[in-house]
Order: C-alpha cells, then sequence, then structure tokens
C-alpha cells in the first residue's frame, strides 16, 4: 500500500482491504462482530475514466439488479464512451434504459472535459468537488468513484442508504443515520473508512440477503 502524500493510502491490493478490516475490528467489537459474520472483504477496485463514472450515475437512486440490467443493454449497445454518448440522441438513450434525467446528466459528463488520470494525484476533497461541478453528478457518486476507481483508503458515502442501513442494524439503532450523522461516525473509522464501507456493504448482504452496492 503507497503512501502518496495529499492523496493519502491507496487500496492496491485484498491484503490493503484485510489491513485495515483486521484495524476496524481491534477499534470496535461491533465492526469485529460483523467481520465474523462476513469473513474476507472484496477488493472492490474499478478502473477510472469515463465508463465509470457513467456507472455510477446509471447506479443512482435504483437497485441494484435494475442498475446492472440497464449497464448490461448500454454495454450491448456500445453507449459507454463519451464519444458514443455524444453522438447519440436522447431517443436513443432513453431506449436503452436511461431516464430523460439520467441521459441529460450522461451528456453532461460526456461534456465535461474531465482529465481522470490527473485525478489520481489530487487529493479526495478535490477530486470531489470538480467531479461535482458535473450537472448529474452529487457527493455519493463522486465518493463512490473516489473509492472504487482511485483506491483512496479513507473516504466514505455516508448518503448510501445501504450503509446507512448496515449501521442501523449493526448500532442497534432506532432509524438510519442521517447523512451527516454517518459522516461524523465513520470520522471513527478513519484511516480507513473505505474498509468500513466495504465490510459495511457485505454485512448488508449477510443481513438482508441482497446486495448493497454493484
Amino acid at each position: 500500500m503507497s503512501d502518496q502524500g495529499q492523496v493519502g493510502r491507496i487500496i492496491e491490493t485484498p491484503d490493503c482491504v484485510a489491513e485495515g478490516a483486521a484495524w476496524l475490528a481491534e477499534q470496535d467489537s461491533r465492526m469485529a462482530a460483523a467481520y465474523a459474520q462476513t469473513g474476507p472483504l472484496p477488493l472492490r477496485r474499478r478502473p477510472g475514466g469515463f465508463s465509470q463514472l457513467l456507472s455510477a450515475i446509471v447506479s443512482q437512486q435504483v437497485s441494484v439488479a435494475s442498475a446492472n440490467a440497464i449497464w448490461a443493454r448500454l454495454e450491448a449497445a456500445e453507449l459507454t464512451e463519451a464519444d458514443a454518448i455524444r453522438q447519440s440522441d436522447d431517443e436513443t438513450l432513453r431506449a436503452n434504459g436511461l431516464s430523460r434525467q439520467k441521459a441529460r446528466y450522461a451528456r453532461a459528463l460526456a461534456e465535461a472535459g474531465i482529465d481522470f488520470d490527473a485525478l489520481h494525484h489530487r487529493a479526495t476533497s478535490e477530486v470531489v468537488r470538480e467531479l461535482t461541478e458535473v450537472t448529474g453528478i452529487g457527493v455519493w457518486t463522486a465518493e463512490i468513484y473516489t473509492m472504487f476507481s482511485l483506491g483512496r483508503a479513507d473516504v466514505f458515502a455516508p448518503g448510501d442508504l445501504a450503509l446507512q442501513e448496515a449501521v442501523r442494524l449493526l448500532f442497534a439503532m432506532d432509524k438510519r443515520p442521517s447523512e451527516r450523522e454517518l459522516r461524523a461516525m465513520s470520522e471513527n473509522w478513519s484511516p480507513w473508512r473505505a474498509v468500513a464501507a466495504r465490510l459495511l456493504w457485505a454485512y448488508y448482504h449477510v443481513e438482508k440477503n441482497r446486495e448493497g452496492i454493484r
């Protein structure tokens, strides 16, 4: 695992995830109990670039199964790259599963001209700020991209409903924590907040028998 100044630690291998999970289990008995139930956690590293951000947009506010189905249609139609989006009309995008709103978001992303390589060298806060300037990319989408495609070890996504529900269950809360409440809670899991997210998604899967994230 590397330490790159303002970028922080990068999750590169399953050993990195295991290191973070062991640290979390040592810090919090509830995390230890969750880890005992889930077993080894997935690496969840993804490539960077346009298609990964588009995939995150597709996943917004729909179930994992629905997002997978829509993404499969876009892949089959070869509509996962910026040039293809720019050359397609809204009717084509909607015919392949994008809502009117998400078609607009996809087009905004295609026109944004993001330097994806440069994102690897910027602080997480700067990455989130730049990505959220694009119409349709909110904090959740930017944090998911930073976590999975850039491999940042200390980023969380407290707006994620599955994470909120997992925390409600694990911490025996009466209701799901709000995004603000969960962001504050996640400070306790620094510098391994991205591994805490992986652990909580895995715990959600165990408890609910459904996937919480693509």
